[in-house]
Formats: C-alpha cells, structure tokens, sequence
C-alpha cells in the first residue's frame, strides 16, 4: 500500500467516528423507545467501533508514517463530535427510563462539564496558536480522552441492558458506572487546570496586545 493510500485510510478511519456514533445514536433511541435486545447489541456495536477508530488511527499514522496536520486536527475534532452526540443522549436515556432522574441529573452535569471543559481548552490551545505555542494534548488529555470511549459504553450498556440482569446484580453495576463517571468528572477537571496554567501566559499576551 502506497504512503498516499495509508493516510487516506487514516484519515477515512478518523472521519468515520462521526457516522458511527450517529449510527449509534439510530438504534440506541429506537432500543430505548422500542426494547428490543437486538437493537442494544447494534447500538453497542457501533459505538465500540466508534471508539476503537481514536484508538487505532493514531497508531497507524505512527507505524506508518503518515502523520498529517489534517489528521492532528481531525482526531480532536471526532472526539468531541463523539462527546457531543453520546452523552446528551445517555442524558435523555437515563431520563426516560424510571427512577432515572438522578443518574440523568448526574449525567447531565457530566455532560456540561465535559463541554465546557472542551469548548475553553480549544479556545486557549487557539490563544497559543497567536504565539507559536506547541498545542499537541497533553498525556493527561489523552487519558481523559481514552477513557472517555469505553466509559460512555459502560454507561450505554448500563443503561440498555440493566433490565435484564437480576436485582441484586443492578445496584452494583448502577455504582460502577458512577465511578467511571466520577474518575471522569476528576480527570476533567485537572486536565482543564492544567491546560489553563499551560496557556495562560499566551492569553495574558494576547490582552496586552492594544
């Protein structure tokens, strides 16, 4: 395989977290609204291979060779088109299912968190841009990032499929999906210190520029 057709797999591979989580997003409603087992295993499906497309493009821009700055600003820009359709969806899923306002509540501060978090980072990241900052994630970032996959399919599959497992069995798996949550909320947090720290002198330029 050329070098030429290696990064437009790679690049294909990027591009395709979007219509996969979308493809999720299909079946996990109609599973929602309809029941129907075959409809969760789809859904969960789809979102794992959405997740495993920013596990292996990366490394296979690496191995290979072809690392661009298209995928460099592709890959983030999946992941938070990824964050942006599955955790307001888990949001209403969450809702509408009974006795799930409280993990929609808690899901839905996640959500916001999330956000914002993604929304000031892009916004620093560009402020150092202005000024020749590296603006490659930082390790802490590529935690967060890594775990944001499978904890957004551990919530999915919690939610889907609880029903079918028995009582005692429920609580447990309800808590272990707070925790994922909880880590994740933590490492959002730091990740979003760390990254203001990291920038702030660039912004403290850029507002004494007249």
């Amino acid at each position: 395989m050329s070098l030429s057709s290696k990064s437009r797999f790679v690049n294909a591979l990027t591009f395709a977290r979007l219509p996969l989580i979308f493809i999720w997003l299909g079946f996990a409603v109609a599973q929602e609204l309809r029941g129907g087992f075959w409809l969760g295993a789809v859904a969960c499906l789809a979102m794992g291979a959405s997740g495993l497309t920013d596990l292996f493009d990366g490394h296979l821009a690496r191995r290979w060779g072809v690392v661009s700055s298209l995928g460099k600003m592709a890959d983030p820009l999946m992941d938070k088109m990824f964050y942006l359709v599955a955790f307001p969806a888990l949001v209403w899923q969450a809702g509408h299912q009974p006795g799930g306002n409280t993990h929609a509540m808690v899901l839905l501060g996640f959500t916001i968190l999330y956000m914002l978090r993604d929304t000031w980072v892009t916004f620093m990241r560009t402020v150092g841009t202005m000024f020749g900052a590296d603006v490659a994630a930082m390790w802490l970032g590529k935690v967060r990032t890594a775990l944001s996959f499978p904890g957004a399919g551990w919530i999915y599959t919690y939610l889907a499929f609880h029903q079918l497992v028995p009582e005692p069995l429920r609580r447990p798996w309800l808590i272990s999906c707070y925790l994922f949550e909880a880590v994740l909320v933590i490492l959002t947090i730091i990740s979003l210190v760390t990254y203001t720290a990291a920038y702030a002198p660039y912004l403290e330029k850029a507002l004494a520029r007249k």
